[in-house]
């Protein structure tokens, strides 16, 4: 019988499944490359500035987030019920109190962000904090906290690095291919070659689909695991279907972030057959599924 511990568990071997996958397209793209252009430099050169670019967003993701998003900090005596209610659950979770931020936006939602535990943030919106009743709240806000204890900022910076190089060396293969350089790469023959070609061409493609399905393992683990913090997995599916019934979308809403918040920040979409591949959350439906197995008491 599958239980929220055994989600917890599945979702986690998926992840790690999925960024083996990741490393595997890594490699073959960066032994094509080598081989076909027998320069190992070009792809040292990309490794380093992917690694350098995504090691400084990682540093400032946290200001970046919340700046984007229009998120503002606020004091503890402006709303003393929500603070405590965050301090409470991260004592149980083992954790730091995170900052506490507000976004002005009727659009029910929330995101975590930081570096580590003791640099993490957690921004609710307006529409979040009128929406919800203190169950719903508190399955919401152990949600973001999950994410924080389960380190899923670090995994998305990684994911975001590995993206970024695949993006990196793609652009660069395919600038020198048109630019008219050495001709005599043949070494592999030709069908070789333009199967090679054509995984280049792709790849970033196939990259971020990677990421966007770690993304959706990472919220079915962070649903599971903050459920486990609240021991009442009935408040977060209420939350969730709470929040997908709103319909609107929040105004600054944006791609860069999208995959931070609990719930869409464009809105419900529909998510049959192929489209789920496109999508930074796993459908509502699914998602509530897994917690209390559809039934949810609004």
């Amino acid at each position: 019988m599958a239980t929220l511990y055994t989600e917890q568990d599945k979702n986690t071997r998926r992840t790690w499944l999925l960024m083996a996958g990741f490393l595997a397209i890594i490699v073959a793209l960066g032994w094509f490359i080598s081989d076909y252009y027998n320069n190992s430099a070009i792809l040292y050169a990309a490794i380093i500035f992917s690694i350098l670019m995504n090691i400084a967003s990682y540093w400032w993701s946290d200001k970046i987030a919340l700046s984007l998003n229009g998120a503002k900090e606020v004091p503890r005596d402006e709303n003393v019920e929500l603070h405590r209610l965050v301090e409470n659950l991260a004592i149980t979770a083992g954790l730091p109190k995170p900052r506490v931020y507000v976004i002005e936006d009727l659009a029910p939602n929330a995101f975590a962000t930081g570096r580590d535990k003791n640099h993490a943030a957690v921004a609710v919106t307006r529409g979040l904090l009128n929406m919800l009743d203190k169950n719903e709240l508190e399955g919401v806000v152990a949600h973001e906290l999950a994410h924080i204890g389960n380190r899923d900022i670090l995994l998305q910076t990684v994911v975001v690095v590995l993206v970024g190089f695949v993006a990196i060396i793609s652009d660069m293969f395919m600038r020198l291919s048109f630019s008219g350089g050495d001709r005599d790469r043949n070494r592999g023959g030709n069908l070789l070659a333009i199967v090679g070609v054509v995984f280049v061409i792709l790849s970033p493609i196939i990259a971020t689909l990677i990421q966007l399905a770690i993304s959706r393992q990472r919220e079915f683990l962070a649903d599971s695991s903050g459920a486990l913090l609240t021991r009442y997995p009935e408040g977060l599916a209420n939350a969730l279907q709470k929040i997908s019934g709103y319909g609107g979308t929040l105004k600054r809403a944006n791609n860069a972030t999208a995959h931070m918040f609990i719930a869409n920040p464009f809105g419900p979409k529909a998510a049959r057959g192929v489209s789920k591949l496109f999508m930074t959350h796993p459908p509502v439906e699914e998602r509530i599924k897994a917690l209390v197995g559809g039934k949810t008491k609004i």
